[in-house]
């Protein structure tokens, strides 16, 4: 068994399009699984642990894929950057949990590395 592998040209190969939509699915998945462990109040309530454990199961599927052709620092990067500013959004919208101008800042500025990475980083480019 190989724990640590490096990736070959045939996956390089795989349509950037392809790598952010399994890295969306990531994200979106880890959010959801986010919010039912908030919904679970303490891992009490077996529905919402249930949904938790395959939506984490599903986000870090999706995040296996993505890092075959993506590089893992770029990839987690946007993975926890958009997950940051989406769990807020979500407990700002479905918990009433409030948020300061200091913390819209704080997610505005990760929006904005996650896009300067992106548009101008060599590593980002698939």
């Amino acid at each position: 068994m190989q724990l640590f592998y490096r990736s070959d040209d045939s996956q390089r190969d795989r349509p950037a399009a392809m790598q952010y939509f399994y890295l969306s699915l990531a994200i979106v998945s880890e959010v959801i699984a986010t919010s039912a462990l908030n919904a679970s109040q303490g891992l009490t309530k077996p529905w919402p642990v249930a949904l938790m454990t395959i939506t984490y199961a599903i986000a870090f599927i999706f995040l296996a894929l993505t890092l075959k052709s993506m590089p893992v620092g770029i990839a987690y990067a946007i993975w926890s950057g958009a997950g940051i500013v989406l769990i807020a959004g979500v407990g700002w919208f479905l918990y009433r949990q409030s948020l300061d101008a200091a913390a819209m800042a704080g997610m505005a500025m990760i929006i904005v590395g996650i896009c300067i990475m992106k548009l101008f980083s060599s590593s980002a480019r698939l």
